[in-house]
């Protein structure tokens, strides 16, 4: 029974739940708000119709996942008072304008210029729509921008002092905003989103090459054939920019939070001639050693501190009461890195058939593409788990324990709430899942509008349709 568990672990495990459901939606609404007006810029500038049906069908599944994670981030506000009161009393002078500032400067941006992106196309025009989309795509890396410098200063906190009743209060804002691992975390969260964006863009482009192998250029295989195009070159050029600023985070990591990182190499003891770097094996806090390791003697070294034979520290020199949950870090570190590599790969063979002329020819290719759709949401989830359990046992690392920044609550509350969300989380975000999945089984249809600024739109191999209003054009397909 739920109730017979401590209510720390059960406060862990709903806000656990609760992040696990709602960072999936803003790393798809990031990246994705980012793809639409990239896409609605292209047909402004060239009049394709191409890209103005796939800013039509894009917009839709975007409308969707904004809304779901909206409702899924308005539950972590309530946590935050209930299960964790402690934590929002001590660091409430720190963390609270922040979280203020992204209502402000980003929720408010999005969602005053979500409504004209929209509806707004025939009220405004497609230029000032465009402008509106533009804020739309400014408002989700706004709001990235406080949420990561929120948690950033979670984990490398500065620019504060304490007052009388043990608050953290700020003296530097330039300090607590811009906080040591802020700018590598804030790089390496953008990128992920664009790349899970691009994942499931390529997926379901995909998809309908899959289906529609025999379809003539035109139909909905040149809506498909434009985004498969489009996500496998995000894909090849920016999964080894990702690859060098996760290089880039960790050994920002090494030097702010050594445990963690030794907890991911699963260094428990310290090596001062080279440390070897584990691709696999079972950690075994208890005894303090990685059982059944595959090693590559003194490449950790390598990557980490640029010489074979650098000396590295364990989770020896660390106490025990501070050690993070070595087996979990370890292994989402692996899953995430794993799929960093699969995503690189997928760039990297992406690239050989657009050479040879194969791209969307090769079923193999779509298939693989298929397969990593769901892969960048992964990546991000065990991404979150490393840096977030990886801070355990600290709320605010180093200054606040986790067990001391609970709510004085009994067990069976916290399990009665944690039950009513894990009940209405996966009835309601099925649904919404559900509804997004049958929108991408669509094809997108191209060559159905008419001009933009008297001039026709453009489509590959077919005679422009009559001149419509662009103004009706751009409203969301039936």
């Amino acid at each position: 029974m739920l109730s017979n568990l401590d209510a720390l672990l059960l406060a862990r495990i709903q806000f656990g739940f609760t992040v696990a459901f709602h960072i999936i939606f803003p790393a798809f609404s990031i990246g994705l708000a980012s793809y639409l007006a990239v896409l609605e810029g292209l047909w402004l500038a060239t009049g394709r119709a191409v890209y103005l049906d796939l800013f039509k069908y894009w917009i839709k599944i975007f409308a969707v996942a904004f809304a779901m994670g909206v409702v899924s981030g308005l539950v972590m506000s309530y946590q935050f008072g209930t299960n964790w009161s402690v934590f929002s009393d001590k660091a409430g002078p720190v963390l609270g304008p922040m979280m203020a500032y992204e209502v402000l400067s980003a929720f408010f941006l999005e969602a005053g210029f979500l409504g004209v992106m929209l509806f707004g196309m025939r009220k405004v025009g497609p230029r000032l729509h465009f402008l509106a989309t533009l804020a739309v795509a400014a408002g989700t890396f706004f709001s990235a921008f406080w949420i990561l410098s929120v948690n950033s200063w979670m984990h490398t906190p500065q620019g504060y002092g304490t007052n009388a009743q043990g608050q953290f209060v700020p003296e530097d804002w330039w300090a607590i905003v811009f906080n040591p691992s802020f700018p590598y975390r804030l790089v390496h969260m953008v990128l992920a989103a664009y790349l899970t964006t691009a994942l499931v863009v390529g997926a379901v482009g995909a998809w309908h090459l899959l289906r529609d192998r025999r379809r003539a250029v035109g139909g909905a295989t040149e809506g498909a054939r434009t985004m498969f195009s489009m996500a496998m070159w995000m894909a090849a050029l920016v999964a080894p920019v990702q690859i060098l600023a996760g290089d880039a985070h960790g050994l920002n990591t090494l030097e702010h939070q050594p445990a963690k990182v030794m907890a991911m190499e699963g260094h428990f003891a310290s090596h001062p001639d080279g440390a070897p770097l584990v691709l696999f094996g079972w950690p075994d806090e208890a005894a303090g050693t990685v059982r059944y390791a595959v090693e590559i003697p003194k490449l950790s070294s390598l990557i980490l501190k640029h010489g074979l034979n650098e000396p590295m520290k364990g989770l020896d020199t660390v106490p025990r009461a501070n050690w993070p949950p070595v087996p979990v870090v370890f292994w989402s570190f692996r899953v995430m890195v794993g799929l960093g590599f699969t995503i690189l790969l997928l760039g990297l063979v992406s690239l050989w058939a657009r050479l040879k002329g194969r791209l969307y020819e090769w079923p193999a290719l779509h298939r693989f593409a298929l397969a990593m759709g769901p892969a960048g949401f992964v990546a991000v989830l065990a991404g979150w788990i490393t840096t977030e359990v990886g801070r355990q046992p600290f709320t605010v690392y180093g200054l606040l324990r986790t067990a001391e920044s609970a709510s004085p609550l009994s067990a069976p509350a916290v399990a009665s709430s944690l039950v009513a969300f894990v009940v209405i989380y996966f009835a309601v975000f099925a649904m919404g899942v559900l509804y997004i999945l049958r929108l991408m089984s669509k094809p997108p249809h191209i060559g159905e509008h008419g001009v933009e600024s008297g001039r026709p739109i453009r489509t590959a191999g077919i005679t422009p349709a009559p001149a419509v209003d662009p103004g009706r054009a751009m409203q969301p397909a039936e």
